[in-house]
């Protein structure tokens, strides 16, 4: 991995787990549902966030070397997964 982003991603994980441990005490402690519900939706930001950091990653390094890749099976995997990407994130 590209070290700056690395260094982000971790630190976002790391934010993330502690808004899970947050949501949890929330429904333990029986909280009013909307603020649960916007804690929930900040984390849904977070892990977005998140995986931007890792497809941003991907595109810097993998996706690159793949596609200039002389072997026609290598473009093609890129190919695929930058499709199937698009696919999970367009449902």
């Amino acid at each position: 991995m590209i070290v700056d982003i690395k260094r982000r991603a971790l630190h976002r994980s790391k934010i993330l787990q502690g808004q899970l441990k947050g949501i949890e005490k929330m429904i333990e402690n029986e909280d009013y549902c909307m603020d649960i519900i916007t804690q929930s939706l900040a984390i849904q930001k977070s892990l977005s966030s998140l995986n931007k950091l890792i497809v941003e990653n991907h595109l810097r390094t993998h996706i690159p070397e793949k596609l200039s890749s002389a072997d026609e099976k290598q473009q093609a995997e890129a190919i695929s997964e930058l499709l199937g990407l698009y696919e999970l994130t367009h449902v």
